[in-house]
C-alpha cells in the first residue's frame, strides 16, 4: 500500500504560522495571530467582511429611491410589486493590482450571480473587518476558484501590472425580487453603502427622448436657415426680413418645444 502524499503546507498570510485545518474546513482563524483566513486548495488569503449599516426597512427605502430615479421607467416605485426579499453575506474576490506607479482595486464575484454590477461597488479598505464565525449561517460559500478569479481580474492589465494582494470579502446584500407588468426582476441593495445594483430593469425608453430632441433640432435648423435664404433672395433686406421671421417664430417655438419635452418626461 502506497503512503498517501503529504498534505501541502499552509501558512498564515499575516504571521506565517503553519495552519492545520480540519478536513473540508475552508474558513479558519490563525491560532497564532488571530487573523481570519480563507483556504482555497493550496492558497491562503485574508478573509474579511463588510458590516451592514442598513436594516431591512432602510434597504427597502434605498430600493424605492432607485426605482423613483432617472434610470427607471416612470412610477416604477409605485407600480412594481416586491415579491420576495432576503439578506446574506455574498462573497467577492478582492484584488489589489498595479505596479510601482499606481494601484487599483478589482472585484470579482466569488459565487454565481446574475448581477455582475457587483464588480463595480466600492469597498474602502477601512470598511474591512476580520470575518467572524458567527456570520457563517448567513454567508454564501465561495464557488469560484481563486485562480479563475485572478485570471479574470488580470484581463486587460498592462505590462508590469501584477496582483499585489488577494482576499476574500463577504459583503452584506439584500436581494429583492419584484414584478413589473408581469415581468420578474431582481435588484440588490448593498447594505454597507445603500447602493442599488441591477443588470436588467425596466429602463426609460430612449425613443421618445430621441424624437423630441430630433424635432427640436429640426425646428431650430429650419429657423436658422431663414436669414440665409432671405439673403440669397433679397440681399441685405432679405437677410433682415429672414432674421425677423426667424426671431418671431423662435419666440413661438420655444414654449411649444418646452411643453413637448415636459410631456415626454411626464409620460416616459
Amino acid at each position: 500500500m502506497q503512503p498517501s502524499p503529504p498534505a501541502p503546507t499552509l501558512n498564515c498570510t499575516q504571521c506565517g504560522g503553519e495552519l492545520h485545518p480540519d478536513e473540508s474546513q475552508i474558513f479558519l482563524t490563525c491560532p497564532y495571530c488571530g487573523a481570519t483566513v480563507y483556504l482555497d486548495k493550496a492558497h491562503v488569503v485574508f478573509h474579511w467582511y463588510v458590516a451592514p449599516t442598513l436594516n431591512e426597512t432602510q434597504a427597502r427605502e434605498s430600493l424605492m429611491r432607485w426605482m423613483a430615479g432617472n434610470q427607471t421607467v416612470k412610477d416604477l416605485d409605485r407600480k412594481a410589486r416586491i415579491t420576495a426579499q432576503a439578506f446574506q453575506y455574498f462573497p467577492v474576490w478582492y484584488f489589489k493590482r498595479g505596479s510601482r506607479e499606481q494601484e487599483q482595486i478589482e472585484l470579482q464575484p466569488a459565487a454565481a450571480t446574475s448581477v455582475t454590477e457587483l464588480r463595480h461597488i466600492s469597498i474602502p479598505a477601512g470598511d474591512l473587518r476580520p470575518y467572524e464565525a458567527s456570520l457563517e449561517a448567513q454567508s454564501l460559500a465561495p464557488s469560484v476558484p481563486l485562480e479563475a478569479a485572478t485570471s479574470w481580474a488580470m484581463q486587460g492589465a498592462g505590462a508590469g501590472v501584477q496582483v499585489l494582494e488577494s482576499a476574500l470579502v463577504h459583503i452584506p446584500l439584500y436581494t429583492f425580487k419584484y414584478v413589473y407588468q408581469n415581468q420578474p426582476f431582481t435588484a440588490l441593495v448593498e447594505a454597507g453603502t445603500g447602493a442599488t445594483l441591477a443588470n436588467i430593469y425596466p429602463a426609460k425608453a430612449e425613443a421618445p427622448y430621441l424624437l423630441a430632441g430630433g424635432v427640436t433640432a429640426l425646428v431650430f435648423l429650419s429657423l436658422a436657415a431663414l436669414p440665409v435664404l432671405g439673403s440669397l433672395i433679397g440681399s441685405e433686406s432679405g437677410f433682415t426680413v429672414g432674421l425677423t421671421i426667424c426671431l418671431g417664430l423662435g419666440v413661438l417655438a420655444v414654449p411649444a418645444l418646452l411643453a413637448l419635452a415636459a410631456w415626454v418626461a411626464a409620460k416616459v
